[in-house]
């Protein structure tokens, strides 16, 4: 994979695919390129994608300390000037729509289209009790007791009934993906000091918001309330928990291609 090296020496691996206008996605809060690994071969004849592995994850480094979401927004800028892209479109799911939302605000410019899918538009109470719960599962029963819980509120229970063998895998993987526990913790903690809620009128990129129908971690309402926020943005939801991109591809790459094709860059 390639590498950006970010103003503060930290490493950020990204992969790159496809050929076309330059689109850019940017995964939730296990920040792994991977998680549009389904999404991507579908789209990839159309669009020249860039996945990025956030700091703290993937084969990214991880430091100890600096973790927020503008610091994880100007890596991703470092990424698209190494590549001597100006602009493109930008797709973000959940941790990764929050990024998308604060790049779409600090610097309009370089975003051509939007699509912000299964994100949060503000911090609430809900929002931070529920990941100050996740937190401490972490911290106090550790990696695979946190990961059981991200499979059983990420995904529709057909799913996981039917990919059984794949979620026990990454359980095994657990302990060594989320390490070191306190770099996952400051990820975590990073969700709950960060909103743009305030600002989101000054998105001025074409938007599409996509909410999961029945998403357990972030309610079909966030959603609609995200969208209401942004001028001129259009609202879709889809089936399939939280995950939806990862577990039912092809449908949100279908609302994805039909979105951004009228959109030039």
């Amino acid at each position: 994979m390639p590498v950006h090296v970010a103003d503060d020496g930290c490493r950020i691996h990204y992969q790159l695919d496809g050929n076309g206008p330059p689109c850019l996605l940017i995964p939730g809060l296990g920040g792994e390129a991977g998680f549009w690994q389904g999404v991507a071969s579908t789209i990839e004849n159309d669009y020249h994608l860039i996945r990025i592995d956030h700091r703290g994850a993937g084969d990214s480094d991880r430091p100890t300390g600096g973790y927020s979401i503008p610091r994880i927004m100007r890596d991703v800028l470092g990424v698209l000037d190494d590549l001597h892209i100006r602009r493109a479109h930008v797709v973000g799911h959940s941790t990764g729509g929050m990024i998308a939302q604060t790049l779409a605000v600090e610097a309009p410019e370089r975003v051509a289209g939007l699509v912000l899918s299964g994100t949060w538009e503000r911090v609430d109470t809900r929002f931070t009790r529920l990941f100050q719960a996740r937190l401490a599962l972490l911290e106090q029963a550790g990696p695979v007791a946190y990961h059981k819980l991200t499979q059983a509120l990420g995904y529709d229970a057909g799913w996981i009934e039917a990919n059984r063998a794949a979620l026990d895998a990454e359980l095994e993987q657990a302990e060594a993906r989320l390490q070191p526990i306190a770099v996952q913790a400051a990820r975590i903690r990073m969700l709950m000091e960060h909103d743009v809620f305030d600002r989101l009128g000054r998105i001025t990129a074409p938007t599409l918001v996509i909410g999961g129908s029945d998403d357990a971690l972030i309610p079909f309402a966030s959603s609609e309330r995200l969208a209401a926020a942004i001028s001129g943005a259009r609202l879709a939801s889809l089936p399939g928990g939280h995950f939806f991109p990862k577990a039912y591809p092809a449908p949100y790459a279908a609302l994805l291609a039909d979105f951004l094709k009228e959109i030039d860059i």
